[in-house]
């Protein structure tokens, strides 16, 4: 339920969504912002599988998913939501609606990378079913490490790294 008691609404994400996504990004991240250009590209990219999640008709968090040729490991690359609509399901919904499309597209298991200080995303994914299994130091624009994540969809096994 969204504040106002609302469901969170998720949807494929369109092109004319780019200029919200957009503002998403800048006040959601500091550094290592998709530019619009990025987020056009992705948006029209048959790579891709992008979602808007709307509390009350207002876009409110969004998320990208990246595929790869003869792979069967979907990779989340980038999940936000705008500051006054965290808590409220918004990211749980987005990666629900994730995992599906990339069950969907054959994928049997589903990785991302999070900053080792975000314990709230941190915190969410361990409860949605992901692990941890590896770091890259140096990750982030500002020096900051990713730690790396994974979670079998549809029951099937993880796959090797």
């Amino acid at each position: 339920m969204g504040p106002s008691g609302s469901r969170v609404a998720v949807r494929v994400a369109q092109a004319e969504d780019a200029a919200v996504l957009e503002r998403i990004e800048a006040v959601s991240f500091d550094g290592d912002r998709l530019s619009r250009r990025s987020i056009n590209h992705h948006l029209q990219s048959p790579t891709c599988d992008a979602f808007v999640a709307e509390l009350a008709g207002r876009i409110v968090g969004y998320s990208m998913l990246f595929y790869r040729r003869n792979s069967r490991i979907a990779r989340l690359y980038s999940i936000a939501t705008v500051p006054e609509a965290r808590g409220h399901g918004v990211a749980g919904a987005l990666m629900a609606a994730g995992e599906k499309a990339a069950a969907r597209r054959g994928a049997d298991t589903l990785r991302l990378e999070v900053r080792v200080d975000n314990d709230a995303a941190i915190g969410l994914y361990h409860r949605l079913g992901y692990h941890d299994f590896g770091r890259h130091e140096d990750y982030y624009e500002d020096g900051q490490a990713a730690l790396r994540l994974e979670k079998a969809l549809s029951g099937s096994k993880v796959a090797a790294a």
